[in-house]
């Protein structure tokens, strides 16, 4: 196990300290937690990636098709949401109770399942803010007129117009960094939240601040997760998303491991942890 180099206490539950090596340590769980129950491939098979496609195509009509790229982008920042249900298979294999794919929406169970709906709804308000920052990027280096069937018949000349000229380069490279800032607030604020809300009766607020302590004490750590993260759904989402599949269960198990390594679990109160 990882040394845990300090602890920040201040305010609240103590975040710890981690390093590169955690995130090893923590993607080589989850794929342990993957392999031990894969039997989640047949209901993350059938339902993300249907998810994913229905997304892109709902965009690929003229007045949405400024959408598509954000859309496709933004699935990141909803992924906390959609492994939630991993993070409860995991503390049931922790806890050595059985645990399958069957138990997947078991977490709607849990005391916190009202604040989960919370983070939820705080998760879904910084994607549809998302939304609204890369329509008015759009805007500001294409116009109102981008919106139109005239200005793009067919999704082929949009994808032409946006990596061809100029305003489209602009475009890439303004949305980059602006979908940066919106991947670091998602996983401030989600990366530890959701997990402890899973494990533990707290409140929202309780979790959320956790999280972003945990987030902000190690940025540079947390970065490189955030990379990390970033390219595996990449790469999951290329094939039609079909390769969400095997990456969503992996990185929902190995965020579980993460947060048992960033949150100092001796320090939530005990009221709070007998609720497993």
């Amino acid at each position: 196990m990882a040394t845990v180099h300090s602890t920040s206490r201040g305010s609240g539950i103590p975040a710890r300290k981690i390093t590169n090596q955690d995130l090893r340590i923590a993607l080589r769980q989850g794929l342990d937690d993957f392999l031990e129950m894969r039997g989640d491939l047949i209901f993350v098979g059938l339902i993300y990636p249907l998810i994913g496609v229905a997304a892109a195509v709902m965009t690929t009509s003229a007045p949405l098709l400024p959408f598509f790229l954000p859309v496709v982008a933004g699935v990141g920042l909803l992924g906390p949401i959609a492994a939630v249900g991993f993070y409860e298979l995991a503390r049931r294999r922790e806890n050595g109770q059985h645990a399958n794919w069957g138990h997947f929406l078991d977490v709607r169970k849990r005391p916190s399942a009202d604040d989960i709906g919370i983070v939820f709804g705080l998760l879904l308000a910084i994607f549809a803010l998302w939304l609204l920052v890369a329509g008015a990027l759009y805007v500001a280096f294409f116009g109102w007129e981008g919106f139109t069937w005239l200005a793009h018949p067919t999704i082929v000349d949009f994808l032409r117009d946006i990596f061809t000229t100029p305003s489209g380069w602009a475009l890439i490279a303004s949305g980059i960094l602006v979908g940066a800032f919106f991947g670091w607030l998602v996983l401030a604020v989600s990366v530890v939240s959701l997990p402890m809300l899973v494990d533990c009766n707290l409140t929202a607020s309780e979790a959320v601040s956790t999280s972003w302590r945990s987030a902000h004490a190690n940025m540079g750590v947390m970065i490189r997760w955030g990379l990390i993260v970033g390219a595996l759904l990449v790469l999951g989402s290329i094939p039609l998303f079909v390769g969400l599949a095997f990456v969503l269960p992996w990185l929902g198990y190995s965020t579980w491991h993460l947060y048992t390594r960033l949150v100092d679990r001796d320090g939530i109160p005990a009221r709070s942890r007998r609720n497993n």
